[in-house]
């Protein structure tokens, strides 16, 4: 990831500290969210705008990280578009959504139990209509929604047994895409109105 751009949209800026030291990190949040600000000295930025409508020029970034940001969009495919369009052509675009048969989806006391939760085949069959290339797929979160102390300290043993035993019930469904380059904005589907609601940090 050294001297890369990376944009995370939706809930990504815990990961996106994986990379601050190394990368040039941007992070964009609904505006029910807020911004929060980067830590002093690190390279970084995070704004609040629309994943619908992102104020980015084209080609801006090397790797987009969409964490709960499909689900919750009030367009999932126009914010897969504008994706495509600010994502390089050698890039790469990993989606982080709920997955429909998992128990979390139904747990409306989390961030997953609110929006669009989609399958496997349904998120392949999203990315793959709207010029992505899916490279890889996979599941996580195996431990069911538990509210009690006790139950947590069996999380680790739910994530070493459930892609084994129940990999259909995993908590979240994960896609990495990369740009099929024959890609279009379709007629009509343009983004329009690019604007950046607050901002703090610093590049």
């Amino acid at each position: 990831m050294a001297g890369l751009s990376v944009l995370g949209i939706g809930h990504a800026g815990p990961c996106l500290h994986l990379w601050r030291e190394e990368a040039r990190c941007v992070a964009v949040s609904p505006a029910y969210m807020g911004a929060a600000p980067w830590p002093a000295g690190l390279p970084g930025l995070s704004c609040l705008a629309e994943a619908e409508t992102l104020p980015f020029p084209d080609l801006s970034f090397d790797r987009i990280l969409l964490v709960h940001g499909l689900e919750q969009a009030e367009n999932a495919r126009r914010a897969l578009r504008e994706a495509w369009r600010v994502l390089k052509d050698d890039g790469r675009l990993i989606v982080v959504a709920p997955n429909r048969s998992g128990l979390w989806a139904y747990a409306e006391s989390t961030p997953f139990g609110h929006g669009q939760p989609y399958s496997e085949g349904q998120l392949a069959r999203l990315l793959g209509s709207l010029f992505f290339t899916v490279e890889a797929q996979t599941t996580a979160l195996y431990a069911p929604p538990f509210g009690n102390t006790p139950m947590l300290k069996l999380a680790a043993l739910f994530e070493a047994c459930g892609p084994l035993l129940a990999p259909q019930v995993a908590g979240l469904a994960i896609a990495e895409a990369t740009k099929a380059l024959h890609g279009a904005v379709p007629v009509g589907q343009k983004a329009g109105g690019r604007r950046v609601l607050a901002e703090s940090g610093g590049v």
